[in-house]
């Protein structure tokens, strides 16, 4: 009972530090230092469990699996920087838009593009928003079919590998899931890599865009004033759509292709990725110093932001162990009616709510190593539960109020466009994503037979 009020006060203190608005990073590591000094004080907290702090953060420091991440912040970057989402947009959109509803499939499938490429939520959505957004309002495309369309092709690049989200969920996953096999007993476990989380999204990801298409034609179809053809406007053939699309594709099948077929790690198919998209940038003559050093200073400062939030994360999960959380965690999921399935839909419940107020990135290293561990000594599969919480976490960026795809398209939308047009947008996309959540529960293999067919049985 003692353990279970300092866990709850450290969640509440926690939860209102960073609705006031304070730095995630400090928040964690802040709010951990002082109620590990009051339960010290108190007799309910052993520092001892501090002392393991400097080896997990030599832990993070060395582990090859991170250096992925600025790498493929730099790839993203480098690719947004040059232009390239304008030109796939204005190509395709000229290839689809004398079709009813031919823009947001336009919109759709270079957000897919540009998830495989980039996985830039931000940069994607406002791209997007700036030049195909106004195009589709001046022809009369519904408002809320338009900007829904972009913020749910914008999110894309949280599970159309390779994606930062499951490169970071697979380090903490890949953590969790030995963590459980040693609890089983088991002292040669097998890995998680994100190679197998990579494979596992792919699918699941795809079907996600084919099921956004599928809605936009149907609602073409069914009202075609909402998404009416275009009259005029240059029509692209398919190779003017070839010349933009091909250097995407191919710095595509480069990485994710490498990955897959076991040539390189994602570390090392990440670098490839870097240096394509130097390649991409320099082909269409936009690479310059100025444009080089700016997207260095934005990949240091996105890494650095990664970075920093692990490592107070890593303060707040052993603070939090050590107030006895972790067995508190245990106790209710294991205790919940209904088994494994009981204690999955509590975690992506608890998640999708997390979401309406954190980022995926807090969420990722706070939620995820306090609840997998237990999920996995339930015996739930670690890569369909990795594609399950990534799909949880890309949903998160289109709930209203707090989705950060709505806010990144508000500060780029026309006036006229009225943000409660934005949030009812959003829903129908929302309503996809959730109904893909329950499609994956309900069929696993959609997620577990291509990691199994390329990598083999975990």
């Amino acid at each position: 009972m003692l353990s279970a009020i300092w866990v709850s006060a450290l969640v509440v203190v926690l939860g209102a530090a960073l609705l006031a608005g304070f730095p995630v990073a400090f928040t964690l590591a802040g709010v951990a230092l002082l109620f590990a000094l009051l339960g010290w004080t108190a007799g309910v907290f052993d520092p001892a469990f501090l002392e393991a702090y400097p080896n997990r953060i030599f832990g993070i420091m060395t582990n090859e699996t991170l250096v992925a991440v600025p790498l493929f912040v730099f790839m993203g970057v480098m690719l947004e920087r040059s232009k390239l989402a304008e030109q796939l947009l204005e190509s395709v959109a000229g290839l689809f838009g004398r079709r009813r509803g031919g823009l947001v499939v336009a919109v759709l499938l270079v957000g897919a593009l540009l998830a495989a490429s980039t996985g830039i939520v931000g940069a994607t959505v406002v791209t997007m928003g700036l030049i195909s957004l106004p195009v589709m309002l001046r022809h009369g495309y519904d408002p809320r079919l338009a900007s829904g369309s972009i913020c749910a092709a914008g999110t894309l690049g949280q599970i159309i590998p390779p994606s930062i989200v499951l490169v970071l969920l697979g380090d903490q996953l890949g953590n969790a899931y030995q963590q459980a096999q040693l609890r089983l007993g088991n002292f040669s476990p097998k890995t998680v890599s994100v190679g197998d989380l990579f494979a596992g999204a792919l699918v699941p990801g795809l079907l996600l865009v084919a099921a956004y298409i599928g809605y936009a034609l149907w609602q073409a179809w069914r009202h075609p004033e909402r998404a009416p053809a275009l009259p005029d406007g240059p029509a692209r053939t398919l190779r003017d759509v070839a010349t933009a699309v091909v250097p995407v594709l191919g710095l595509i099948v480069a990485v994710l292709g490498s990955i897959l077929a076991g040539i390189a790690t994602p570390t090392e198919a990440a670098a490839v990725g870097a240096v394509g998209a130097l390649l991409i940038a320099a082909g269409r003559r936009q690479l310059t110093r100025v444009m080089l050093r700016a997207v260095a200073e934005q990949t240091v400062l996105v890494t650095a932001m990664i970075f920093a939030i692990l490592l107070g994360a890593a303060l707040f999960s052993l603070v939090f162990r050590g107030l006895g959380g972790e067995q508190l965690v245990h106790d209710l999921l294991t205790g919940l009616p209904g088994g494994a399935f009981g204690a999955m839909l509590a975690v992506m419940t608890l998640m999708f709510v997390l979401g309406f107020i954190l980022d995926f990135i807090e969420i990722t290293f706070v939620v995820v190593p306090i609840v997998a561990p237990v999920l996995f000594v339930l015996g739930v599969d670690p890569v369909w539960l990795g594609v399950m919480m990534a799909i949880n976490l890309q949903t998160s960026f289109l709930t209203p109020p707090f989705g950060f795809a709505l806010f990144y398209l508000r500060g780029v939308a026309p006036p006229q466009l009225r943000t409660v047009d934005i949030y009812r947008g959003a829903l129908p996309f929302i309503v996809i994503q959730l109904l893909m959540l329950a499609v994956l529960a309900a069929w696993p293999g959609l997620a577990i037979w291509l990691p199994e067919q390329i990598y083999g049985p975990q």
